[in-house]
């Protein structure tokens, strides 16, 4: 199992699972948006962490959050923010593709920004402003190929907010293009685009610049 995530990490050197490998011995941790089987993936990649995931269904897991997270919180999308403001102060909050569906993320700023404690680290990755120019794909590539996705995030627009916050940043890409997946993406992209679906390894999204990631701590 740890080689699939020390795989991950030398395909993705500033993904969701590097960020994971700088914590601390049982950091207490947030996952906002913990769909698509997070929670187990998390857990197996980093057992010692103390993890808490929020949501608004049980989105696309095949083994359930319940039996594998600290704890897993279901909220209303009108309460989802108030859920996470009442969670209290964590070690590290991971806020992948989450900000896009979000009903209200001005104040999604304000609350993940908050639930960080001093020296507190946050992963933020969400569809770049460019993917509303990007082909249709299966797997998703333009912007709108996910019904579910509300307001693009504005790139400088969330740099500020949590700035305003009182974070910084350690790392920022406005379009994340790895170099192996990059490379990968780009010999695929005839299949890519002669099926219609997004190739393995998010290759397809490496080669597009699909994901803006950021990194910030609190000073």
């Amino acid at each position: 199992m740890n080689v699939r995530y020390a795989f991950r990490r030398l395909l993705r050197p500033r993904g969701r699972e590097a960020f994971l490998a700088t914590l601390p011995t049982n950091a207490r941790v947030l996952d906002v948006g913990c769909g698509s089987n997070s929670p187990a993936d998390v857990k197996a990649q980093r057992p010692d962490l103390y993890y808490v995931g929020v949501d608004v269904s049980d989105y696309n897991h095949s083994v359930a959050p319940q039996t594998v997270a600290d704890e897993y919180h279901v909220a209303t999308p009108e309460g989802f923010a108030d859920s996470i403001a009442a969670l209290g102060k964590f070690d590290a909050v991971i806020w992948s593709h989450n900000l896009e569906h979000c009903n209200a993320p001005e104040r999604m700023f304000d609350v993940v920004g908050g639930a960080l404690g001093p020296g507190g680290a946050l992963y933020l990755a969400w569809p770049a402003e460019h993917t509303v120019n990007l082909p249709s794909r299966g797997g998703c590539l333009n912007f709108f190929d996910d019904p579910t996705h509300r307001e693009m995030p504005r790139f400088a627009r969330v740099l500020e907010r949590l700035r305003e916050a009182g974070l910084k940043t350690t790392f920022e890409s406005r379009a994340y293009k790895p170099l192996l997946p990059y490379a990968l993406g780009g010999l695929l992209e005839p299949i890519s685009r002669l099926t219609g679906r997004v190739a393995p390894l998010r290759s397809t999204w490496a080669f597009y610049g699909f994901e803006s990631v950021v990194w910030f701590k609190r000073t």
